[in-house]
């Protein structure tokens, strides 16, 4: 009996990723009419939903134009270069429909795939099941309701449940220490604690992982700073207390271990990419600007800082907004302004006059740029922060880390719950395809911070609502 399924293609799908046609190994595709159409509709213009038009199109061209007249038994994927494809693309070349619903006749674009995907799954030609592939939640429903197999584009998503995604620290059970006591080693050097274990307990160990114990008075916080899998061994170092006055960063201390830890990965020189998750109010652009204009104006460690982020509205949008990019941009950096007021706010700093220059001061290092603009760009001896990063695609994220040049440090934050743009989610944003890639690379940080400390209105306000 055939395993061979067949996936009906929806425009959205082609759309968002046009190597979908090379993601179902041995299964077959199939292009309705009505999803080519659609895609000459988007092909015009700059934007990655016309550039991922213009180069499905491109894919489907090249495949049909190596063998012509294979239109109706399917073209082998691989012809294209791809190995992995094993299966055929099909193209519809004629009226095939099913009767559906009086409620659903007509010439809309969903009710005719729809029709599409009954007629074939009524004949299936061989085939175990006819399935659609779609992004659009709605026309998924109506197929299920009309009895047909749909189902969302997976091969986008780097985890199917955000739950299991890397959060950057480990607490340690009761039994870690009595465990790996026989092994291990302990030194101090340079005001740290440095300690060495051996076992499976170092296997499960990441590079630059935080290691929590709160079982005694004081909560051990300590890093993983190598982790060397054939010997099984990993060494620890206790990270650096932000939480004391003497080590504030601008003015500004840690308030829990959360804090605490992402400073620690914002100070260090050797780390090139720190991840910032959590909910609002937790601290991630505040900490982010007080370590970024320490070592700008301070360590002069970098020579400016780029701010940018995705231009995604929470409600309606405002419209046309006039001036050059900086100006362009000003209202989507109300959080970077009410952060500036806190760093700059001081009562020693001699009345409003004195925090006035201080303002602008600061703010004369903070550069603010569209990521609309950033293709081709390199960027020197910056401190780079991407803001509400998780709206940015796998794709969108790619272009902006490969912006870094020598001397550079990037910061990504964003909470994964508030995800604004459409076919994006937990799983499939870009913010969790980059936490999942680079886990393993040592000059990588990460850390989802879980206590928030805006207010005890804004506390309560999350807990609840």
């Amino acid at each position: 009996m055939t395993t061979k399924k067949l996936f009906v293609l929806d425009t959205n799908v082609l759309l968002h990723d046009p190597q979908s046609l090379f993601r179902f190994d041995e299964h077959d595709i199939y292009i309705p009419l009505i999803t080519l159409e659609e895609m000459d509709a988007h092909k015009v213009g700059m934007t990655d939903v016309a550039r991922n038009a213009r180069q499905a199109s491109r894919y489907i061209d090249e495949l049909f134009s190596k063998e012509p007249d294979s239109l109706t038994s399917g073209i082998p994927l691989n012809l294209a270069g791809h190995k992995e494809a094993r299966g055929k693309l099909i193209l519809q070349t004629s009226v095939e429909t099913a009767s559906l619903p009086d409620s659903l006749l007509g010439e809309k674009a969903d009710n005719l795939i729809l029709g599409l995907v009954k007629y074939l799954q009524e004949q299936k030609n061989g085939y175990e099941h006819v399935a659609l592939v779609s992004k659009d939640i709605n026309i998924r429903i109506k197929a299920r309701a009309l009895g047909l197999y749909a189902e969302d584009y997976f091969n986008d998503k780097v985890l199917e449940d955000s739950d299991v995604l890397y959060t950057g620290y480990r607490q340690l059970d009761g039994e870690f220490w009595l465990r790996n006591g026989s092994e291990l080693q302990s030194w101090q050097e340079q005001g740290s604690v440095f300690y060495r274990i051996q076992g499976e307990d170092a296997l499960q160990m990441l590079p630059n992982e935080l290691l929590l114990d709160e079982d005694g008075e004081k909560t051990l916080q300590a890093r993983v700073i190598e982790v060397n899998r054939t010997e099984k061994v990993a060494t620890l170092q206790t990270v650096k207390d932000y939480t004391h006055p003497k080590n504030s960063v601008f003015g500004i201390t840690a308030r829990n271990w959360g804090q605490n830890y992402a400073l620690n990965l914002l100070m260090d020189p050797e780390i090139d990419l720190v991840t910032l998750l959590g909910q609002a109010g937790t601290g991630k652009t505040l900490l982010t600007l007080a370590s970024a204009l320490t070592q700008v104006l301070d360590q002069q460690r970098y020579s400016e800082i780029i701010m940018t982020r995705v231009t995604v509205p929470l409600g309606n949008d405002i419209g046309f907004l006039p001036g050059t990019e900086e100006e362009k941009m000003n209202p989507w950096m109300g959080a970077l302004e009410d952060n500036l007021e806190v760093l700059t706010h001081s009562d020693d700093m001699g009345g409003d006059w004195a925090r006035a220059a201080t303002h602008d001061m600061v703010a004369s290092k903070i550069k603010i740029k569209s990521i609309n603009f950033m293709r081709g760009r390199t960027f020197q001896h910056k401190f780079l922060i991407i803001d509400e990063a998780q709206n940015l695609t796998s794709k969108q994220m790619k272009t902006m880390i490969t912006r870094a040049g020598e001397g550079t440090k990037i910061v990504c934050m964003g909470n994964l719950a508030q995800i604004d743009t459409p076919y994006l989610s937990e799983g499939s944003s870009g913010l969790t395809y980059l936490v999942d890639r680079f886990k393993n690379w040592p000059h990588f940080g990460h850390i989802t911070m879980q206590h928030g400390e805006r207010s005890r209105l804004a506390a309560h306000a999350v807990a609840v609502l």
